[in-house]
């Protein structure tokens, strides 16, 4: 009976000094998310704004002969996957790839990983990988997005790839977080085959639309790239602060079962020691 209460001793010692841990890191996941979820806000509507005029130009403006404007003849995809630095977010990377292997079973692809967690998925499954400077999501700035989207319009120059897609983590709120798949290159892409409205084809460019879309278009990806890494890495931090809660109340729970268990059996331990000084002192 000792060394079972001994046990469960231990164990309550083992399970407070794991909730320590999971408090002290929600409360830091806590501290990061604000200035993420600030910067995601302040970004978002540049991001929204961008990627909405580039698809009403794309959507507009088809008699251009912009190398961005139609897909190559290329069969490869090229992938922008964006994931978290590291692990304890709950389900956050796990979804993210779900999303991207949904969308690329079936097709040959290139990938440009950005996060820790992405490049070693990628380099676990041996995928193609374009580049793996960009490792870190936490020290990704305006500056590397404008790499990131120059290094992609090269790429895609080269008429090696059809299509030219982003992968991330939408924030949504501090409980949800959803990925999705978004496609970039070319602007054909962008089109809604259901828009409605009627599409204007007037639009002039001074010089020509070539030159202009040329120019504008690693921009508009540098923003849409840089949007969304501001909104991943809100959403990782949101994530993994949710996850802490949920490990920090499990581990109170577990106290209080084996706080429990262990007054049981010292309450046993006791009865015990009772009855047997009862039964010698009757034996006398």
């Amino acid at each position: 009976m000792a060394a079972n209460m001994k046990a469960v001793k231990l164990r309550i010692k083992s399970v407070e000094n794991t909730m320590q841990i999971t408090k002290a890191m929600e409360l830091v996941a806590s501290s990061k998310l604000r200035r993420a979820k600030e910067r995601s806000d302040n970004c978002r509507p540049y991001f929204e704004e961008l990627y909405d005029t580039l698809k009403t130009i794309a959507a507009g403006n088809t008699d251009f002969s912009s190398i961005y404007a139609k897909a190559s003849e290329g069969t490869k995809v090229c992938y922008v996957v964006i994931a978290g630095d590291r692990g304890l977010a709950g389900g956050y990377n796990n979804n993210l790839f779900k999303c991207f292997e949904a969308d690329a079973a079936g097709k040959e692809y290139t990938v440009l990983p950005i996060g820790k967690k992405a490049v070693e998925y990628f380099k676990r499954r041996k995928a193609d990988i374009l580049s793996e400077e960009f490792a870190e999501i936490a020290s990704i700035s305006v500056g590397d997005s404008f790499e990131v989207a120059r290094l992609i319009c090269d790429e895609f120059k080269t008429g090696e790839y059809s299509t030219v897609g982003l992968v991330y983590t939408e924030f949504v709120s501090m409980l949800s977080q959803e990925p999705h798949f978004v496609p970039v290159l070319p602007l054909s892409e962008l089109t809604d085959e259901e828009e409605t409205e009627p599409v204007r084809n007037l639009i002039l460019y001074e010089p020509e639309s070539t030159e202009v879309f040329d120019a504008i278009v690693p921009e508009y990806m540098a923003g849409v790239v840089f949007g969304a890494v501001c909104d991943s890495v809100a959403s990782e931090q949101a994530a993994r602060r949710t996850a802490m809660e949920s490990a920090t109340s499990n581990a109170e729970e577990m106290i209080g079962t084996l706080n429990l268990q262990y007054n049981r059996a010292r309450q046993a331990s006791i009865t015990q020691e009772i009855t047997e000084i009862v039964g010698g002192a009757e034996g006398l």
